[in-house]
């Protein structure tokens, strides 16, 4: 849970440094709102995990393996984008659109990864219910997030 927590902090602030330097070289962030339902969401579940699964839990070791491998894709998606990795939509005019790494093969492979990380780390140590609520609401916002992004992209 240590590793998360750190993990997501050290993303945020890589986003911040980026979306900063994006804006001040002329992009624009779109559909701000909606942000912190994402923030809201991912810290409920890190507490959610943090409270309601018990600290002598063995790990289910196949998970946690399939984890780790989660981990190794998040971080080829935040080398493949680069300057352009961002937890916001933001939109640089003239910028193309990365299509290296995981983006050869798949739109938002972020989006996946995320996905099955919320689903599959609270299975680690055998927390169905978590799992189900929290992946359940993280899909619904990730529909959302996709559709927004992608008429940023078409009307860009």
């Amino acid at each position: 849970m240590i590793y998360i927590i750190l993990q997501r902090f050290a993303e945020l602030f890589y986003s911040n440094y980026n979306t900063k330097k994006l804006l001040k070289n002329g992009a624009r962030e779109y559909y701000a709102k909606h942000y912190p339902f994402f923030v809201i969401l991912h810290t409920s579940w890190i507490i959610s995990l943090l409270i309601f699964i018990s600290h002598d839990q063995d790990p289910n070791i196949i998970l946690l393996i399939l984890f780790c491998i989660l981990q190794l894709l998040r971080f080829w998606v935040l080398i493949s984008l680069g300057k352009y990795w961002t937890t916001r939509i933001i939109h640089l005019d003239g910028a193309k659109l990365v299509r290296k790494g995981p983006y050869r093969w798949i739109n938002h492979p972020n989006y996946v990864i995320v996905f099955f990380e919320v689903l599959i780390l609270p299975l680690v140590f055998g927390s169905w219910i978590i799992a189900i609520i929290f992946t359940v609401l993280n899909y619904f916002l990730l529909l959302y997030r996709i559709s927004l992004e992608n008429k940023v992209l078409k009307y860009s």
